[in-house]
């Protein structure tokens, strides 16, 4: 392997963002911020122009300063693009008298939706063909697919500018036309009523885009009249609409991070009006499903860790619940699938998920085993409950995504399909293993770490820490090939486990959530230590990345421990916490309440205020730094990232690298399709491999 040195270019001066001071008030604290006119484009104001001018002087001087690792991010590119199989087919599902499937097609971004009838040797129908569809886009997603239940229809939601707002369009899967009659404004996901002509969507506040109403539509109508079934009045609530596996009930979902609400209707009967389940409760979450004549309920009522219960179709109320699977202290029930004699159930325990299989008749239970030291499996719903047969996926660091078929009486397992890295993979070049990190507090924090068998641990090898660590999200350690362009390279990649994630259960994200948010800064400051003290790595060879939620934890650690990283990769962060806390106008504020906090109490608002990146911003040293945003990003505006790096460029006291990247066309997920990601993460591994000093 060749490789040459880099140099960055000297003399070329970077954007120096208008200071404008505005003033914010609260509880008698003043807040200066210098930035705060960036917030123009959102809000349409007089200074869009000037928002955008800035935005591509920074992208002008991120592909100046960085045009020596152009020939590296292109093959770089080419590399991972190479070991994507171009021409796939996922694994058939079979529902209501069809196997649904999709497929990809060699040199193209999309998938192709089809079915067949009836059995695998059928004619393939084509229901969607997203490639032709995307024409002319520079981004699009198309999402939510729902077959009426004659099969005849096919609802589904495009969003073109990656906002999350979608348009809901019907598809006649006879005649193959597109009906005229479109809906405007939603969540995606429309669900059928058993009528084939009733569709009920969810509804978006078009300012706030929160999920606000349920509606239903009759097809042959003009949606402008489209009557509302459900308003919700709680801003901090998310509302969702979805059938139950049996097809026997939709359901209308409110759910706020501590407490949700479901509500019912038959689905044979769409007109009438839909009646509560059980009545939201403080602090008690519940998700419903149906089959066999039964209503299946995971609930954290009484049970910190999440059961499984059941009640009978006519009597919801809770003091009919009764115990299917019992709360555990130490075991976190995520989930859960049905079938006509089994439960299949996701758990976590120790930090590692496990799959437990229920016989619901004959009450024996069992757990599928995994012999790999980090690993991740799930259950893969099926929409077919009268099976006995589970599918459930399974990858680690080291093996592939895979997709196995278990039947649930016999224990046999059959892989239907693993993940092809195309040009050839050998996991036995590769390690993996599980550490633990010793937190402030004592408590010990998993560390889930990948290299080449040839990485030493002299303190010299690079190495790429990611977290994520809000909302209870688990941040677990699936393969990418995609990474193997850096571990080939002599990285290690390794993931922090910490708090504010569900990894080890409930309790591990209360402990990283509202005032207790700096655990998770603390934790992953712990595990950069661990490696440090273990040789894994060195602060001169020490990377950190994570994105939205997780470009909070790099915006807080590079303020609590600059010395600890040479380069910090932060994605769409969301790093002005205090200000966009404050402002209901904002995409999704109101919903995050009772993650972060409400800033309208003066003990929320300072201590978001203590940690918030963007308020914390000092005069010292920061390690060299990219950070990514898009204009369009719906889920962290574009301005946070904006300002952060505006005012980092002004405080900061070395000379290290700084650069913001927007793309200008995208969002919060970035660039849709399959090839495009591949440049932004081309992107991200060229600034990796040149602040070691060397391209190859």
């Amino acid at each position: 392997m060749t490789k040459t040195h880099c140099h960055w270019p000297q003399n070329i001066p970077a954007p120096i963002a208008e200071i404008k001071p505005h003033e914010l008030l609260a509880h008698g604290d003043k807040r200066i911020d210098h930035y705060y006119w960036m917030n123009d484009f959102f809000k349409k104001g007089p200074d869009s122009y000037k928002v955008v001018a800035y935005l591509e002087a920074e992208n002008k001087y991120y592909q100046e300063m960085m045009a020596g690792s152009e020939l590296l991010q292109q093959k770089l590119y080419t590399e991972m693009k190479a070991r994507i199989k171009e021409k796939d087919e996922s694994v058939p599902v079979f529902k209501n008298g069809y196997y649904y499937y999709s497929r990809l097609v060699e040199g193209k971004d999309y998938f192709v939706y089809c079915r067949k009838k009836a059995n695998l040797d059928a004619t393939e129908e084509i229901l969607l063909d997203v490639n032709a569809m995307a024409e002319g886009h520079d981004y699009y997603s198309a999402t939510g697919f729902s077959v009426s239940p004659n099969n005849e229809l096919l609802a589904y939601g495009v969003d073109t500018l990656s906002r999350r707002e979608y348009t809901i369009y019907i598809k006649n899967l006879i005649t193959g036309e597109i009906c005229q009659e479109v809906i405007e404004g939603t969540e995606g996901g429309p669900v059928w009523a058993n009528d084939n002509k009733t569709i009920f969507y969810t509804a978006k506040n078009p300012v706030t885009l929160l999920s606000e109403k349920i509606k239903k539509h009759i097809l042959g109508t003009d949606s402008s009249t489209d009557e509302v079934v459900y308003e919700e009045k709680d801003p901090s609530n998310y509302i969702g609409v979805g059938k139950t596996k049996s097809e026997k009930y939709i359901l209308i979902i409110s759910k706020a991070t501590l407490s949700s609400e479901v509500l019912w209707i038959h689905a044979d009967y769409p007109d009438d009006a839909f009646e509560i389940f059980q009545p939201r409760m403080k602090e008690v979450l519940y998700h419903v499903d149906h089959a066999n004549d039964c209503f299946y309920i995971r609930t954290n009522l009484e049970a910190k860790n999440f059961k499984i219960v059941t009640c009978p179709e006519g009597n919801k109320d809770t003091a009919n619940w009764s115990d299917l699977v019992p709360h555990q202290d130490d075991v976190l029930v995520s989930g859960f699938d049905l079938f006509q004699q089994h439960l299949a159930v996701n758990e976590r325990k120790g930090g590692l998920t496990q799959i437990h299989i229920l016989n619901t008749q004959s009450h024996g239970s069992h757990y599928l085993q995994f012999h790999e030291p980090a690993y991740v499996a799930a259950i893969s719903a099926l929409p077919d409950c009268n099976t006995d047969t589970m599918r459930f996926t399974y990858t680690s660091l080291t093996t592939p995504n895979s997709v196995f078929d278990y039947n649930m009486d016999t224990r046999e397992r059959k892989l239907m399909k693993q993940q092809e890295v195309v040009g050839g993979y050998d996991p036995l070049a590769f390690e993996t293993e599980r550490l633990f990190a010793t937190a402030t507090d004592g408590t010990k924090v998993p560390i889930s770490i990948v290299y080449k068998k040839d990485f030493k641990k002299d303190g010299n090898g690079p190495l790429l820490l990611y977290a994520y660590g809000s909302y209870g999200i688990s941040s677990d350690p699936y393969f990418s090939n995609i990474r193997l362009s850096l571990l080939n390279r002599g990285f290690a990649f390794a993931v922090a486990h910490v708090r504010g994630g569900q990894e080890l259960g409930r309790y591990w994200y209360e402990d990283g959530k509202m005032l207790k948010k700096k655990n998770t800064f603390t934790d992953f400051i712990a595990c950069a230590e661990f490696l440090i003290a273990e040789r894994y790595t060195s602060p001169q060879h020490l990377y950190a990345n994570g994105g939205s939620a997780g470009g909070l934890l790099m915006g807080a650690i590079i303020n609590m421990r600059p010395d600890l990283w040479n380069g910090v990769i932060a994605a769409v962060p969301f790093v002005d916490v205090v200000t966009t806390m404050s402002d209901p106008s904002i995409p999704l504020t109101t919903n995050e309440y009772d993650e972060w906090g409400n800033p309208a109490d003066k003990e929320s608002y300072e201590y978001m205020k203590s940690y918030s990146p963007y308020d914390n911003v000092e005069a010292k040293n920061y390690p060299n730094m990219l950070v990514t945003t898009g204009l369009h990003d719906s889920q962290v505006q574009y301005f946070e990232p904006a300002k952060w790096v505006a005012k980092l460029r002004t405080t900061k006291t070395n000379n290290n690298l700084l650069f913001l990247y927007t793309n200008m066309e995208a969002g919060h997920g970035g660039a849709s399709g399959r090839f495009k990601p591949l440049k932004d993460k081309a992107r991200e591994y060229a600034f990796l491999l040149a602040l070691e000093g060397e391209m190859d």
